[in-house]
């Protein structure tokens, strides 16, 4: 493994820490990579009201919007899981980043809900290889104990994408349109799309020997060794990680909708409140690593999984203002430890040989989920409105992490 020349006394107490290993190698080029796959995709939620307004849409049609993507996004999980085992993770991810910039720049052009629902259906599928191809690589770049700690800082990259896109997008779209926002943002992820495909062939060239999981070809990977499928685990596990990505993300996509309604905000405004849920990441991501590495991949799962139900109901009934505001901070949390902690988990209940494929199954449960949950959460949100709706999330997401319970608790990470 490539590591930074330092001076023994230093690197050994930095190590000692943890620190030293997540942010050696290959590790920071693939941050830049998850925040490039994200910098497109992550435009159709803050952007919803603008075109909503744009297209005169109900919450229902609206929620097509997001399930366009989620659902083929989730779909496209699978088959790319299972080419990366067997092809290479490098040409997965880069189409990955490439396919997501040009369908931003055909989204941007769209001029009719039913093309922008087209195109963003093959933005989902295009965009389908990167989650089950990069978590593995990443793990095997450190050693087992530092795994969790990994995969958090490698969702940085993410949620940074996440963080930045709706300032960034708002102020775009103030001067030239929704549409404006996806076709500039989508040059700069084409371009590093390249220079990925670019530079981590010549990288893995001349450190084939110490990193031969970064090829296009089917190699042995680093360090672990295979650990026998535990699929009567993994399958609850699984599911309630799925169902509550998939719930939390339906519940985000509205967040925009229910400030400008219930609140009277700004389309602006609103665009920017959703970089609050995704600027935790930038810094819970590792703790949420660090956390599964030390207590744990299962107990922190069905904590955070808990903890999520209760805070997605306080929508209702904290005031808008610094307490709103700090509402989402805390969904965002939630959302941030859970996500490596089910990462590192999926990937030491599984062989070296299937974790792509694995992970492509748990991404289609959580995409598939999101994009189903979505459109209903648009219909009871026009039935019922925002309150009954939102606290039928919550109590799904609270009674399915109990039942989930039943079969983790007590089992080995």
């Amino acid at each position: 493994m490539l590591r930074a020349s330092r001076p023994k006394e230093q690197g050994n107490s930095i190590k000692k820490f943890g620190f030293r290993l997540p942010f050696s190698g290959v590790l920071p080029l693939f941050v830049l990579a998850h925040f490039s796959h994200h910098l497109v995709n992550a435009l159709p939620i803050p952007l919803l009201p603008m075109i909503r307004s744009d297209f005169a849409l109900s919450y229902t049609q609206s929620g097509f919007i997001i399930s366009a993507f989620s659902l083929s996004y989730g779909i496209g999980q699978l088959p790319a899981g299972w080419l990366a085992d067997r092809i290479g993770a490098r040409i997965l991810i880069t189409i990955s980043i490439c396919g997501v910039a040009l369908t931003g720049i055909l989204v941007g052009l769209s001029q009719t809900y039913i093309m922008l629902i087209a195109f963003l259906i093959l933005m989902g599928l295009l965009g389908g290889g990167y989650h089950p191809a990069a978590p593995p690589l990443v793990a095997a770049s450190v050693e087992p104990r530092n795994q969790g700690r990994a995969l958090g800082f490698h969702m940085i990259g993410g949620s940074a994408s996440f963080f930045l896109v709706p300032l960034i997008a708002a102020a775009i779209a103030t001067a030239w349109g929704w549409r404006g926002s996806f076709i500039t943002l989508a040059i700069p992820a084409m371009v590093f799309g390249i220079v990925f495909y670019v530079f981590l062939g010549r990288w893995a060239g001349t450190k084939k020997k110490e990193h031969p999981v970064i090829t296009d070809h089917k190699e042995t990977p680093l360090a672990t060794p295979p650990v026998p499928h535990r699929l009567h685990h993994l399958v609850p596990f699984i599911v309630l990680s799925a169902f509550s990505g998939a719930v939390t993300m339906s519940v985000i996509s509205f967040i925009p909708l229910f400030v400008v309604d219930r609140f009277g905000a700004s389309e602006g405004v609103a665009a920017a409140l959703v970089a609050v849920i995704y600027s935790a990441g930038l810094w819970v991501s590792p703790l949420g690593g660090y956390l599964s590495d030390r207590l744990g991949t299962v107990p922190v799962t069905l904590a955070v999984c808990l903890i999520t139900g209760p805070v997605i109901y306080l929508l209702n009934l904290v005031p808008y203002g610094l307490s709103f505001g700090a509402l989402l901070l805390i969904i965002g949390m939630v959302m941030y430890i859970r996500m490596p902690a089910a990462e590192a988990h999926i990937i030491s209940q599984t062989s070296e040989r299937h974790r792509s494929t694995v992970l492509g199954i748990y991404y289609f449960g959580g995409m598939e989920g999101a994009g189903i949950v979505t459109p209903i959460v648009g219909y009871l949100i026009d039935q019922l409105g925002f309150y009954s709706s939102f606290t039928i999330a919550g109590i799904a997401l609270v009674v399915v992490t109990l039942l989930c319970a039943i079969f983790l608790w007590g089992k080995p990470d």
